[in-house]
């Protein structure tokens, strides 16, 4: 088993575990290797060596460069929390979301939280009436239910 340190346009950086460099390649030309927090296939294999622990001290570059990896990795674990945490609280209206945000908005529907799809274009209208709302990228691994 090969596990690869991958890396999307955003920057995420995430582990990936295949049978070998070429299952990785194969499915990776397929689309099939994807972020785990935006969803992009656009993903690169980022150099990584084996780590050799001779004397069992570490240099204060690695340490740093591990601690920053662990941070981006805790960063990464709090929004996917933040984010499953609002597709618990919310509801998806899907397309009908500035129709939906507009009649909550005039009380033409109960108060509660959505969420949605719309342009850009509807979402600028919606905020030049007042109505507020907020972009929400939601990755691909929290769109079907989690196993």
């Amino acid at each position: 088993m090969k596990v690869l340190d991958l890396q999307c346009p955003h920057d995420h950086r995430f582990e990936g575990w295949f049978a070998s460099a070429d299952d990785f390649e194969s499915q990776l030309s397929r689309k099939l290797v994807e972020c785990p927090i935006c969803g992009a296939t656009e993903v690169s294999r980022l150099p990584s060596a084996p780590r050799l622990n001779l004397s069992g001290a570490t240099s204060a570059s690695n340490a740093s460069k591990e601690k920053a990896a662990a941070n981006a990795g805790e960063l990464q674990a709090h929004v996917m929390r933040a984010l499953r945490e609002v597709l618990e609280k919310t509801e998806n209206v899907g397309d009908r979301f500035a129709e939906e945000a507009r009649r909550i908005h005039y009380n033409e529907a109960p108060a509660r939280s959505i969420r949605g799809v719309t342009t850009p274009e509807d979402a600028r209208a919606l905020v030049e009436e007042g109505i507020d709302v907020m972009p929400l990228p939601v990755p691909a691994a929290l769109k079907e239910p989690l196993q």
